[in-house]
């Protein structure tokens, strides 16, 4: 462990240590008040948790604005890869392109803290591993059959019920950190989220009609995202490609995509070997986009908006 690095890191967002336990969490002191029973625990997570990195340092708020940007003033300070961000609720919660994520008590709200040896140009990839490993992670445990929608959003029946935002620190051309966000609509009503997201969301607690461990829940996760991001350091992404393509519910629709300022439309036809989408347009061209999103997916009875954001 660490423990001069970590420290330093924690003192960056006036954290303390958690004594006499080797695999720590760190507990903030916040007034915020917890309407969901007791809130998550972080000791039933050192009891559960079985990875050798991820989360295994980690702080816990009861609230805070965003767990990426409390997650990118600690990997500043320099504290350890695999730390994870937890809070019960989020007040400035980030999606893409900076849209606000909602993200209230009951739901599951974390950033893992990474160190990949890897080109900026490259974090895409952190996105699409992250998202496999959600839809392992709901199938295993919860019996639930979820699929990807390029680049970050992970669907239940057509619908969002967790996104996934890499953010990165640089210096110079050099990757020093990324932070791998995650928010799943967990142990949510419907009736809570504003009312533009009901048809477009939904819950995990909607989809099984009873609440999960959210302890569980997060530590089935890490596990996961451990094992594919193991592969991804080991040079093995490709394996991460084809369990996406298999777990993704879209390629071969018709899709509408917004790629900076132009919008294109066709048919999506695969991700390239950096994890880019690869549309087929109307004149037969093929269009590679690397940021963009898919706002719009067109099947032969239905389509799916991309309005899972707070507007």
């Amino acid at each position: 462990m660490n423990t001069s690095s970590d420290t330093a890191g924690l003192r960056a967002v006036g954290g303390q240590r958690i004594s006499g336990d080797s695999s720590y969490f760190t507990r903030y002191e916040v007034t915020a008040k917890v309407t969901q029973g007791l809130g998550i625990r972080p000791s039933e997570i050192r009891k559960c948790l079985r990875t050798r990195v991820l989360g295994q340092a980690g702080v816990y708020f009861r609230s805070l604005a965003s767990t990426n940007d409390v997650a990118k003033q600690l990997a500043s300070g320099g504290m350890r890869e695999g730390t994870i961000v937890l809070a019960e609720s989020q007040f400035r919660g980030k999606g893409r392109l900076g849209r606000k994520w909602f993200s209230p008590e009951g739901g599951l709200w974390f950033s893992v803290m990474l160190r990949p040896r890897i080109e900026p140009k490259h974090v895409l990839k952190l996105t699409l591993l992250g998202s496999v490993a959600v839809v392992k992670t709901l199938s295993k445990l919860c019996g639930i059959r979820a699929e990807i929608k390029w680049p970050n959003d992970v669907l239940i029946t057509k619908r969002k019920v967790c996104g996934i935002l890499a953010e990165t620190g640089i210096k110079g051309k050099n990757l020093e950190f990324a932070i791998l966000g995650f928010g799943i609509n967990a142990n949510l009503d419907l009736a809570a989220f504003p009312r533009n997201l009901r048809n477009s969301a939904t819950t995990l607690k909607t989809h099984l009609g009873k609440e999960i461990s959210r302890e569980i829940l997060l530590c089935s996760l890490l596990e996961n995202a451990e094992v594919c991001y193991d592969l991804f350091e080991s040079g093995k992404f490709e394996e991460i490609l084809d369990d996406w393509r298999k777990l993704s519910g879209f390629l071969g629709s018709h899709v509408r995509v917004l790629d900076g300022q132009r919008t294109i439309e066709g048919i999506a036809l695969d991700l390239d070997s950096d994890g880019a989408l690869i549309v087929r347009l109307k004149d037969g061209n093929v269009h590679k986009v690397i940021s963009g999103n898919v706002i719009r997916v067109i099947r032969a009875s239905r389509s799916e908006e991309d309005c899972n954001w707070i507007s």
